[in-house]
C-alpha cells in the first residue's frame, strides 16, 4: 500500500471540469491477472503538443503564485496543484535528469495523489517512484521494471497537434496503461495478484474521472503558463488568464476509431507491452 501523506486544501479555480462522457475508456482484464487500460480524451482546445511536452519536462519543478484563488491569494504553490484542483499533493523529479534539471528518459518521478479524493478520501492513494521511460515531443511514458521479468507497469501517453485549415486548433491526447507481468506462469500470476491489490480495475475506475479532470484542466491553465516559460522563477496564474473562459460546445473523445483499434489489439495480444511499444496510428 502507498505510504500515508497529507492532502492540501482544495483549490477553487472557477473552472468547469470535464466529465467522463468526454472520453472513451475501457479496462481489459487478462487471465494471468494482468490488465490494460485505454483512455482517449477529447480535443484539447487551445493546447499544442509543444505545450504538453514542455509541461512534462518541467511540471515537478514549477512553483506558481496563485494571485486570486480563494484561500491561496498570493501564495506560491507547486505547479502540480494546477493540474487537478483536489486530487494532487506533490510531484518530484529525481535520478538522471537532463543537465538543466528537467525530465528525460532515464530519470525518475515521485508522485503523491489520491484518486477522486473528494469522494473516496484516501481509499485510492498513489505515493510511488516511477522510472521515466520516454519524454519526447510526441509523448511520455513512466512505470516500473523488475530484473528478469522486464516491465510490470507502464503508463504511456501520446499527443499530437490537430490541424484544421492550416492552423493548430488543439492536441489529441491518448493514454494507455499496462499493469502486471506478462506470461501465463506461476511467477507472473503470483506477482500480478500482489500488484493489483494497489492497482485494481476498481482503482482505475476512480482514476478515469481523475484523469479526465486532470487532462481537461490543460485547456484552462497551460497556454497561460507556457507564455511565461522564459522566466520560470516568476510564474503566476490568475482567473483572467483562463484560456477557456466563456468557451462553449460539448466535447467527445477525439478519435473513436483509434480507441476501438487499440482496445482490440490489447484483447488479442500475447504481450501487452509489445502492443504498447508499437506505433499508435494517427497519434505517433
Amino acid at each position: 500500500m502507498a505510504k500515508a501523506f497529507k492532502m492540501p486544501p482544495e483549490r477553487d479555480f472557477g473552472w468547469a471540469l470535464k466529465a467522463t462522457e468526454t472520453t472513451d475508456f475501457e479496462i481489459i482484464e487478462r487471465k494471468n491477472g494482468q490488465f490494460c487500460v485505454v483512455l482517449s480524451h477529447s480535443l484539447l482546445r487551445g493546447v499544442t503538443s509543444k505545450m504538453i511536452h514542455w509541461w512534462f519536462r518541467n511540471f515537478a519543478n514549477l512553483n506558481i503564485v496563485l494571485e486570486d484563488t480563494p484561500g491561496y491569494e498570493g501564495v506560491r504553490v507547486p505547479g502540480y496543484y494546477l493540474w487537478h484542483p483536489s486530487d494532487h499533493c506533490g510531484a518530484k523529479f529525481g535520478g538522471a535528469l537532463a543537465p538543466d534539471g528537467t525530465a528525460q528518459a532515464g530519470a525518475k518521478i515521485q508522485i503523491q495523489e489520491a484518486m477522486q479524493y473528494k469522494t473516496y478520501g484516501m481509499k485510492y492513494p498513489v505515493n510511488t517512484a516511477l522510472n521515466i521511460f520516454y519524454c519526447e515531443y510526441d509523448g511520455w511514458a513512466m512505470g516500473k521494471s523488475l530484473p528478469l521479468l522486464g516491465k510490470v507497469m507502464c503508463l504511456r501517453i501520446s499527443f499530437k497537434d490537430v490541424v484544421e485549415n492550416s492552423a493548430v486548433v488543439g492536441a489529441h491526447y491518448h493514454y494507455e496503461v499496462v499493469i502486471g507481468a506478462s506470461g501465463n506462469n506461476p511467477i507472473a500470476r503470483a506477482l500480478n495478484r500482489k500488484i493489483t491489490r494497489d492497482y485494481s480495475p476498481e482503482f482505475f475506475d476512480a482514476w478515469h474521472l481523475h484523469n479526465t479532470i486532470e487532462v481537461g484542466t490543460f485547456e484552462n491553465f497551460l497556454p497561460a503558463l507556457y507564455k511565461q516559460r522564459g522566466d520560470l522563477s516568476d510564474l503566476r496564474f490568475a482567473r483572467g488568464m483562463d484560456a477557456m473562459a466563456g468557451a462553449e460546445g460539448a466535447q467527445t473523445a477525439y478519435d473513436p476509431a483509434l480507441f476501438a483499434q487499440r482496445v482490440e489489439e490489447y484483447r488479442k495480444a500475447d504481450d501487452p507491452y509489445a502492443v504498447q511499444r508499437a506505433e499508435m496510428p494517427a497519434v505517433l
